[in-house]
């Protein structure tokens, strides 16, 4: 049996064993189309970004950057172009400890203080990108610089500080303090990183007797103010009154000073006018002073006067009496 092809003894070509069915050529086309639109869609979904109100993106075109802000979808050259996002937020850091476990880190927390004493001091540091260009190009891990700087300016200024006012009452020096060096230390380093803010989470000494010590000091503190608290208390309460009483009794004072300055001024003007009497009557002026001062003097007895040449008596209402030999006119006895 001959076949189509003349070959003696074979079927046809399409009976034949071992050979394929040829394909039909719409398959053929079909795989080229494939990785064409993979490609397609592959390139649509590389010309486009989503850009949230919290990020920057920086791209790169060719190796040079430029920066864009508004969020929302996005336009980009795909595969020219390179996004790459960075966050506004502020974000942070732990300092001295853990941020999951809060467990300490002695490496970064333990350090000596102005009195040579020892304290584990822990810090939170804060920042935000201000620039991205400079955060992703300028240095590469701005973080870490951020870090090492912090580090180095907390033991240089808790070392100006002794322990007393590292654990209690110095806290917000210290933290305004540091804030300043670091804040002008990256802004000489341009890293497009700003410092908001830096905290000490804690501090304490590094063995529990000192951290008891610490304790009673403070305690003792406490007690002194609240003592202090109430002297002043009590002082404003006294004090009113006692300012009343002393205008009162100054009050007095001026007015006891007054009478006597009175009283010296009738006493002066009584003796000025005694004396001007004794100028013109000397005899009579001394008798008169004479007689008063008895009656000053002798207030309970009664005193009889008898006139040496003509026997009259004259009495003083005193309760006894005395009799005196008066001297005569124009003699001098004192």
């Amino acid at each position: 049996m001959e076949n189509n092809f003349g070959y003696p003894g074979q079927g046809n070509y399409s009976s034949q064993p071992g050979r394929k069915k040829p394909r039909p050529r719409g398959l053929k086309k079909l795989l080229w189309i494939i990785p064409l639109v993979v490609l397609v869609l592959i390139l649509s979904l590389d010309s486009f970004y989503t850009l949230k109100e919290d990020q920057y993106a920086v791209i790169t075109t060719f190796g040079k950057p430029t920066m864009v802000s508004a969020s929302g979808l996005q336009p980009k050259l795909p595969l020219v172009q390179r996004v790459t996002k960075v966050s506004k937020s502020i974000q942070g850091f732990p300092l001295g400890y853990r941020a999951n476990s809060n467990e300490s880190f002695e490496e970064e927390s333990l350090m000596i203080t102005y009195d040579y004493n020892f304290v584990n001091v822990d810090f939170y540091v804060e920042y935000r990108v201000t620039d991205p260009i400079k955060y992703l190009y300028n240095s590469s891990d701005p973080i870490g610089i951020l870090k090492m700087l912090c580090q180095s300016y907390i033991r240089d200024t808790i070392g100006l500080y002794n322990v007393d006012s590292v654990i209690t009452t110095g806290k917000s020096e210290i933290q305004s303090e540091i804030k300043e060096k670091v804040i002008a230390r990256l802004e000489q380093e341009d890293l497009g990183i700003q410092l908001t803010n830096i905290t000490i989470q804690d501090a304490e000494p590094p063995t529990a007797e000192v951290q008891q010590a610490f304790t009673a000091v403070e305690t003792a503190k406490q007690s002194a103010d609240t003592a202090v608290n109430n002297a002043k208390k009590y002082a404003n309460e006294v004090t009113p009154a006692a300012k009343a009483d002393a205008d009162e009794i100054i009050k007095q004072a001026e007015a006891y000073r007054e009478s006597k300055i009175n009283e010296a001024t009738g006493q002066a003007a009584r003796f000025t006018e005694l004396y001007n009497e004794y100028q013109k009557y000397p005899l009579i002026t001394k008798q008169r002073l004479f007689y008063e001062a008895m009656e000053e003097v002798l207030p309970g007895m009664r005193l009889y006067i008898v006139d040496a040449d003509t026997g009259v008596q004259t009495s003083l209402p005193l309760e006894q009496y005395a009799t005196i030999n008066l001297p005569e006119e124009g003699t001098d006895n004192g």
